[in-house]
C-alpha cells in the first residue's frame, strides 16, 4: 500500500483528464454566471474594449428570438416574386406596391423589413433595388423551392417539445417524404413520388457542382448514382465527364421519372436507369464509382448499413463510395447538421446528420475503410466522404 503522499501523486498522475474538467467546469460556471448578470450586461455594453462584442452578442441573442419572423418575410418575397421584379430595374413605391398588388403602406413595411435583411436595398430617389442576399438567392432556384416548402417544416415545428418527445401525430413531412415511413418504399406510386422528387432534384442542383469539385469523376469509368432521383446530379456529372458511363437507382417510379428527365437531357443513350428498393434488392452491377448524394443523412443507422453493404457488394475492389451530403461535427456544418437538420429529420421521422468520425465505424463494418474527408467549396451545405473497398 502506498504512503499517504505516495497516493496523491498516483490520484494526480492517473486522473488529469478529471482534474481538468474540473476546473474547466468551474470556469465555464464562473463566466456562466457573469454573463447572466444584468449588471455586467450593461457594463459590457457600455464599456469601449467590450461594447462591440456585447452589441454582437444580443443581436445574435434577439435573432434567434426572431428568426421566424425572418424566415416568413423571405417567405412572402418569394411568393411575390420580388426579388425577380427587383432584378429588372430599382423601382419605387408606388411601382412595386402596384406590381405586388398590395397596399404603399404593407409593401413599404415588406421593403424595409426585406432591406433590413439584405433582401432588397434602398437607391436614390426613393427607389428600392435588390439587396447582396436577394441577388445572390435569385442566382439560385433551389433555394426558392426549399423557402416555399418549409411551411411543412414550420407546421410541424409549432410544438417543438411535443416532437422532441413523440407525441406528434404523423407529420406534414413524413407524408411529404413517403419512403421515410413506407413498409413498401419500392411500391410508391408516380403520384406518391411527384412532388418531393422535384423537390429533391432542385436541391440536388445547388450542391452539384460542389461534389463534383471534390473527387476526379473523370479517372472512373462508370458512375451508379444510388438514390440518384431524377437524374439532376447525374446531368451534370455527365457534362463533367464527357467520357463517364452513368446508371442511376432509385424507387420504381422515381426511376421512371429520371428515364423521361436524362432523355430530355440527350444522355439516355449513356446511361441506365434501373428501380427498386436499394435496402432489400439487388443494385444493379458495372460501376467502379457510387455516389449517395444526400441519402444517407434520411435514414436510420440498420438502414444505412443494409445499403452500405449492398454497394459493398457491387462494387469492385479497385472502386470507390462517395458520400456526400449535410454532415455534423465541425464548425462550419453545425448550424445547418446539428440545428437544422437536426430537427428537420426529426420531423421527417428518421436519419440525422452524422459526423465522418459516425461514417467511418459502418463503413468499416460493410466492408469499406474509414473513409476520407474531402474537401468541398461551401461545407455548410455539404460534405463530403471518399470510401475505399478492403
Amino acid at each position: 500500500m502506498p504512503a499517504g503522499g505516495e497516493r496523491v501523486q498516483l490520484a494526480l498522475k492517473t486522473a488529469p483528464a478529471k482534474l481538468d474538467a474540473s476546473w474547466h467546469d468551474r470556469w465555464l460556471s464562473w463566466r456562466d454566471r457573469l454573463l447572466a448578470s444584468g449588471r455586467f450586461q450593461r457594463w459590457a455594453a457600455g464599456f469601449p474594449l467590450t461594447r462591440k462584442v456585447a452589441q454582437k452578442r444580443a443581436q445574435s441573442l434577439f435573432d434567434l428570438c426572431a428568426g421566424f419572423v425572418y424566415s416568413q418575410v423571405l417567405l412572402a418575397c418569394v411568393e411575390l416574386r420580388l426579388f425577380d421584379i427587383l432584378a429588372e430595374r430599382p423601382q419605387t413605391l408606388a411601382e412595386l406596391s402596384r406590381r405586388l398588388s398590395l397596399t404603399p403602406k404593407a409593401t413599404g413595411r415588406l421593403l424595409n423589413a426585406a432591406a433590413a435583411l439584405r433582401l432588397a436595398e434602398r437607391r436614390d430617389g426613393g427607389r428600392f433595388g435588390l439587396g447582396v442576399l436577394g441577388a445572390a438567392l435569385r442566382g439560385n432556384p433551389a433555394i426558392s423551392a426549399m423557402i416555399e416548402h418549409h411551411a411543412l417544416l414550420y407546421q410541424d415545428l409549432r410544438d417543438p417539445v411535443a416532437l422532441l418527445r413523440g407525441r406528434e401525430p404523423p407529420t406534414a413531412l413524413a407524408k411529404y417524404w413517403p419512403y421515410a415511413r413506407a413498409d413498401r418504399p419500392d411500391a410508391l406510386n408516380a403520384d406518391e413520388v411527384a412532388e418531393y422528387s422535384a423537390l429533391m432534384t432542385a436541391s440536388q442542383l445547388l450542391i452539384a457542382e460542389d461534389v463534383l469539385d471534390a473527387w476526379p469523376f473523370a479517372r472512373h469509368r462508370c458512375l451508379l448514382d444510388v438514390g440518384g432521383g431524377e437524374g439532376g446530379f447525374l446531368i451534370a456529372a455527365a457534362r463533367r465527364a464527357p467520357r463517364l458511363r452513368l446508371m442511376l437507382h432509385d424507387l420504381p417510379a422515381v426511376a421512371d421519372r429520371a428515364r423521361a428527365r436524362l432523355a430530355g437531357a440527350d444522355l439516355a443513350d449513356r446511361t441506365t436507369v434501373s428501380g427498386g428498393d436499394f435496402f432489400t434488392q439487388p443494385l444493379p452491377r458495372g460501376a467502379d464509382l457510387v455516389t449517395l448524394v444526400r441519402v444517407l443523412h434520411d435514414h436510420d443507422d440498420a438502414d444505412v448499413v443494409a445499403l452500405l453493404r449492398n454497394v459493398r457488394s457491387v462494387l469492385p475492389d479497385d472502386g470507390a463510395l462517395l458520400i456526400a451530403e449535410p454532415m455534423s461535427g465541425g464548425a462550419e456544418t453545425n448550424v445547418i447538421g446539428d440545428a437544422y437538420f437536426g430537427f428537420y429529420l426529426l420531423a421527417m421521422g428518421s436519419g440525422k446528420a452524422r459526423t465522418p468520425a459516425e461514417l467511418a465505424p459502418l463503413l468499416r463494418e460493410t466492408g469499406f475503410d474509414g473513409g476520407r474527408t474531402l474537401p468541398t467549396r461551401r461545407p455548410m451545405l455539404t460534405a463530403a466522404v471518399v470510401a475505399l473497398p478492403r
